[in-house]
């Protein structure tokens, strides 16, 4: 096979679109402002094939499966896995900002603050109560989810439809067979519109780099180190540890999903990944049942990397702003944390959104105070999102391994075959 020039490789294509974007940023803060439209526009691109490649994959895997206990069980080892593996990640977070002490000496009264910087994330936030978001799982309609883009309403409604075709037996195959034709279409449509992440990643770069600027750092850098320092031994130590019990390496699989990750470099949302990522799942030998399942809900249910960050910033601003928070308090940060990230699923912003939720329920620290992240919260969304990703991708080999659907041996093969390959599998159906 002939080698493909390096400049055709999409994850290079990227990589050089982020550092244009951060060169123009700095060079023209105007200019990279104005490059916004094409950052957007690439997301939307994207999230307009999310709610349809779900439904599909959901449905045919959860249909074709014929045993509905196992559905039930493969759901309640996910929701138990998730829950240890998140509450792990808040655990670590409040461990390390305790000892880093990145906000103490920063001395600021929120008096001075403005409340109004803060003002809608608050008013989000107040619609994260449990019941809401419970309720807020069912859809006023039965296409409400694909236009919304409600993963979790998505998922509600795929369960649904894939019960009801299991229910037809026989007169349901047809609509299983019109299930698996579209889901060929959609990721086909995917394939398509992913040969314009450079022109994305390049947009959404230089936007965020000049509005805000290499300047927003300034202070709050200890914060930002001290969080991607944290996220990277999560993913390592954490990720690494499940992934090695797993019988596969961590840095293997982070190079067999390069491209997704550099996706989610560039534009900050984990969600432009989601397609592609269900693809190659699928491709290592995890089951289209499970990888249907897990990868959604793990978008609203296993944010490690957003589970870290608020225990992290939380912390942080009650340091900023000489708050006391002995053991005791955050105890209660942490539990009221459990309960709060599992509620952003389709919010804008939602790691900002969470952690404003979570300071409501937290008696001292002043909410005003949130006002301090602003500025460097789009630098720290990149790292949530890659995070997540991540812990996304290990949960659903994980739960494969654990309901014995693929075998450490078919693992490394199918990951040591990728890494063996000249181009990416994206670049290949793309190209």
């Amino acid at each position: 096979m002939q080698r493909k020039p390096w400049y055709r490789i999409l994850y290079i294509q990227v990589l050089i679109a982020v550092a244009l974007g951060i060169l123009i940023g700095v060079v023209s803060p105007d200019c990279g402002k104005a490059m916004k439209p094409l950052g957007d526009g690439f997301i939307k691109l994207i999230k307009l094939l999310i709610a349809p490649i779900v439904f599909c994959t959901v449905v045919h895997g959860i249909a074709s499966m014929g045993d509905l206990k196992k559905l039930g069980r493969i759901g309640f080892k996910t929701l138990f896995y998730f829950e240890i593996v998140s509450t792990l990640a808040l655990v670590i977070g409040l461990i390390v900002v305790n000892v880093l002490k990145p906000g103490a000496g920063f001395n600021i009264d929120p008096a001075t603050l403005d409340p109004g910087v803060t003002k809608t994330y608050v008013e989000q936030s107040h619609a994260l109560g449990a019941v809401d978001f419970l309720l807020n799982i069912i859809p006023k309609t039965f296409l409400e989810p694909f236009v919304s883009g409600d993963l979790l309403q998505v998922l509600f409604i795929s369960i649904l439809v894939a019960l009801a075709i299991s229910a037809l037996g026989e007169r349901g195959r047809p609509f299983l067979q019109v299930i698996e034709q579209g889901s060929h279409l959609f990721f086909g449509v995917m394939n398509l519109v992913v040969r314009a992440a450079p022109v994305g990643a390049f947009g959404a770069m230089a936007f965020t780099i000049g509005s805000y600027g290499l300047g927003a750092l300034n202070k709050l850098l200890m914060l930002m180190a001290g969080f991607y320092l944290t996220a990277g031994l999560f993913v390592v130590v954490v990720l690494g540890t499940i992934a090695w019990r797993c019988g596969f390496s961590i840095f293997r699989f982070l190079n067999y999903i390069k491209d997704e990750l550099m996706l989610v470099l560039g534009t900050s949302s984990s969600e432009t990944a989601l397609p592609g990522m269900i693809q190659k799942m699928q491709r290592l030998g995890c089951a289209k049942s499970t990888v249907g399942l897990v990868i959604p809900t793990g978008y609203s249910f296993n944010l490690d990397g957003t589970n870290i960050y608020m225990a992290m910033a939380a912390v942080f601003l009650a340091q900023a702003t000489n708050t006391p928070l002995d053991l005791k308090h955050q105890i209660g940060l942490l539990l009221v944390a459990m309960l709060t990230s599992k509620g952003a699923s389709g919010v804008t912003g939602a790691g900002f959104v969470t952690l404003a939720a979570t300071l409501a329920a937290v008696p001292g620290v002043p909410i005003e105070s949130l006002a301090l992240l602003v500025g460097i919260d789009r630098f720290m969304s990149e790292c949530r999102a890659l995070t997540n990703l991540i812990g996304n991708g290990v949960a659903t080999i994980a739960i494969s391994r654990w309901e014995n659907e693929v075998t450490p041996e078919t693992l490394q093969n199918n990951l040591r075959g990728t890494w063996k390959q000249e181009e990416s599998t994206l670049e290949k159906l793309a190209g």
